[in-house]
């Protein structure tokens, strides 16, 4: 892997509630970078409603990467399970974690419909997998598994804020798991990093929707954000030994890195 690398997480191409209209807004965020993880969720995969129009935005997202000198690293999500690899991505000799992040809850997202109806599969899933629970790779691919499992049989209708909220809160039980998710999710990230990653110092991932940056139980936690409203995208960069990270600056029909509003110095081990 070549440096720098570029972060970016949940751009869900082709979703009608994604705020990418073309994978050439995204040129900007790629160029001057020598690789960029797509950390999970970048196309929508298990959506027959949007899938055609997704993978043709992929193929667009990759031979734009082509053209600048890119390497893509593409990680799984619960949206694009079906990608190979690990799952994750380490940097700075493992004090670095890049993943998704549907793997940090018991049953990826639960404020999902399917989560919530459909928990006696969730147990059996679990059941499958519990002798080898403690091995990293195992827990992704369960989360793979758990993607297929809950994959979703409906999605959000429009891109408005009160069109947001109003599916949030269909049947009202979701809402409350929305809230509690985004409140613990920066500690579930931490004691997933002491579980299965004990080097990690920073953990960056994605999948909740909710941007920020969080220190918990020892170590920093970055949340990327998504392309989707409400909620802003944020990006980052490592150069193997300063880690950057700031907010995507949408302003424009080309989408930028915006200013920068943390970085940290990390070396590695």
């Amino acid at each position: 892997m070549n440096y720098p690398v570029r972060i970016l997480s949940d751009l869900h191409l082709g979703h009608r509630v994604s705020r990418i209209a073309s994978a050439e807004s995204l040129r900007p965020l790629i160029a001057g970078a020598a690789t960029v993880i797509f950390n999970g969720d970048t196309w929508q995969e298990l959506a027959r409603a949007f899938r055609e129009r997704s993978a043709e935005m992929l193929d667009d997202l990759t031979r734009i990467c082509a053209e600048e000198g890119v390497e893509p690293i593409f990680l799984s999500g619960n949206h694009d399970p079906g990608w190979h690899g690990p799952g994750w991505v380490e940097l700075a000799g493992g004090r670095i974690l890049i993943t998704h992040g549907d793997a940090l809850f018991p049953d990826g997202s639960p404020w999902s419909r399917e989560a919530l109806t459909r928990q006696d599969q969730v147990g059996e899933l679990w059941k499958r997998y519990e002798a080898v629970i403690d091995d990293p790779a195992e827990r992704i691919v369960l989360a793979r598994e758990m993607a297929l499992v809950l994959r979703a049989a409906e999605y959000p209708k429009g891109k408005q804020l009160w069109q947001r909220a109003l599916d949030a809160v269909r049947p009202p039980r979701r809402a409350f798991e929305m809230l509690r998710v985004w409140a613990t999710q920066a500690d579930a990230a931490a004691a997933f990093a002491e579980r299965y990653f004990p080097k990690a110092e920073i953990i960056i991932k994605g999948h909740f929707h909710r941007a920020g940056i969080w220190h918990r139980r020892g170590r920093l936690v970055i949340n990327l954000g998504a392309f989707m409203n409400p909620c802003p995208a944020l990006w980052a960069d490592y150069d193997g030994g300063m880690l950057r990270c700031g907010k995507v600056d949408e302003s424009g029909e080309l989408y930028r890195l915006g200013e920068v509003s943390g970085g940290w110095r990390v070396r590695k081990c």
